[in-house]
């Protein structure tokens, strides 16, 4: 038990594309395939779902984020092979340069990992507000079984050392050397499982049942149990006696999360006073752990609804936009490296969505990097400023035919944000919703994937609309 660890508020997010498992098998001339599974449009990753449902958390919150003491972020597979990941993630959600924390990745249990080392930090006393992410976008191999549950989606944490509703108990590890499902070096799909009955019956429902029974004496109300092939999860909850466990439904509606799936199970339950238990594994591990819920914690409330925004697509958009079917022919690329000296210029105001507000007039200068004096009356004082988030539409235009990689059609906006503020951006959709006034709201997304790495920037996303489906394809211009 960490003493001292309460969580304060929650969040979830999920992608824009919804995978039916039926569409999947037959692709492959096999029959059946019950359910759906959650998939990344081309813009997405486990980066924008995790800064989506972090600035949920935040919001519920009602902090400041520069009193988040540190980011605890776990996925199984990050978008640098070998870079700034951490990093990039806390800038884009708002967090101090001073900000610590901790990425952990490798297997599914880097979800688990990611909440136990933030909540032994808040019990070591070396931090005080901990923000943990979990999130994961699973690719899995062409044609295997798994396609048909490989899902995505992502949970955020708010942990405190005091204020919370609900306090971090018990916990239960057991570990085993068995190789599960993996990624070999250089591969880009998750592989299945050798021998599926070997692993049910000597593997996961063993160790499950274990760690369910101890959990279980400490009067559990509600359950967030794995179920890697759509079954294991309901024969573990009867073995130990439990209902039907609360992370059904975010199966259901998602599929299989990989690291997210523990919490993002368990975090909607919270709702209500009782204990909640969350159960992962992965990677030769498995962690159980109780959380205590006074009083509803903030946020559970609306995780069910966040999750169920997804729209059908087709299996060759799916491949598509996991890069496992790629078109011939020439390219266009990005005028400048994306590990430039523009680029490193330009990071805070790209991930930080930053202006430069006039000290003389008041006129907020958008992007600050290439305006060194104010458009309106020339002078050369600036603030720097966060934008707001929100904003209409001024003017917009929809391209209809572009080059590789770009989808058409691809829409471009100009919109006039709440603060006064003016930024041109592509916009989430197809761009048949927009409207001279619409609403919108700001959202981090993926525009590029080149010479190895993914750049992020924000699109606009019609607000109080259900998540569309970026058509764009992962190259800026």
């Amino acid at each position: 038990m960490t003493p001292g660890v309460q969580l304060l508020a929650v969040g979830a997010a999920a992608p824009a594309w919804r995978l039916r498992a039926a569409d999947a098998a037959a692709a492959w001339g096999r029959k059946g395939g019950k359910g759906q599974s959650a998939v990344c449009a081309p813009d997405e990753d486990v980066l924008t779902l995790a800064a989506e449902a972090a600035g949920r958390a935040l919001a519920a919150s009602e902090l400041q984020t520069d009193i988040v003491d540190g980011l605890w972020w776990g996925t199984s597979r990050p978008p640098f092979a070998e870079g700034p990941s951490h990093a990039v993630l806390a800038r884009a959600i708002g967090l101090s340069h001073r900000s610590s924390g901790a990425l952990c990745s490798g297997s599914p249990h880097s979800g688990m990992e990611a909440l136990l080392g933030a909540a032994d930090a808040i019990g070591a006393g070396s931090a005080r507000v901990a923000l943990v992410v979990v999130s994961d976008a699973i690719v899995p191999g062409l044609g295997t079984p798994y396609e048909a549950r490989a899902g995505a989606g992502a949970a955020a944490v708010v942990l405190v050392s005091h204020g919370g509703d609900a306090s971090i108990g018990a916990r239960v590890t057991r570990t085993f050397p068995f190789l599960d499902r993996y990624r070999g070096d250089n591969e880009a799909g998750t592989r299945d499982l050798y021998d599926a009955r070997l692993f049910r019956e000597e593997v996961f429902v063993p160790t499950m049942r274990e760690l369910g029974e101890q959990l279980a004496a400490l009067d559990v109300r509600a359950w967030s149990l794995p179920d890697p092939d759509g079954r294991l999860g309901g024969v573990v909850a009867k073995q130990i006696g439990a209902a039907a466990p609360a992370s059904d439904a975010v199966y259901t509606e998602l599929g299989d999360t990989g690291a997210a799936a523990a919490i993002l199970g368990g975090i909607g339950a919270l709702d209500a006073a009782g204990t909640v238990a969350m159960v992962g594994w992965g990677g030769g591990r498995a962690t159980g752990l109780e959380v205590n819920v006074k009083s509803p914690v903030r946020g559970a409330a609306t995780v069910a609804h966040t999750i169920t925004a997804g729209k059908p697509v087709a299996y060759a958009e799916v491949l598509r936009a996991r890069n496992q079917l790629v078109a011939s022919g020439e390219t266009v690329q990005m005028a400048v490296p994306p590990e430039s000296a523009q680029f490193v210029r330009g990071a805070d105001e790209m991930l930080g969505l930053m202006g430069a507000r006039c000290v003389d007039c008041g006129t907020i200068n958008t992007p600050p990097s290439i305006h060194p004096h104010c458009t309106s009356c020339g002078s050369a004082k600036f603030v720097l400023t966060p934008l707001a988030r929100r904003g209409r539409v001024h003017t917009y235009v929809v391209n209809h035919t572009m080059p590789a990689p770009f989808v058409a059609p691809l829409p471009l906006a100009i919109i006039d944000l709440d603060d006064g503020a003016r930024v041109m951006l592509q916009v989430v959709g197809d761009g048949s919703d927009l409207e001279v006034g619409s609403d919108v709201e700001l959202v981090l997304r993926k525009y590029a994937h080149e010479r190895g790495v993914p750049v992020y920037g924000y699109k606009a996303r019609r607000a109080g609309s259900p998540i569309e489906v970026d058509g764009d394809a992962e190259g800026m211009g």
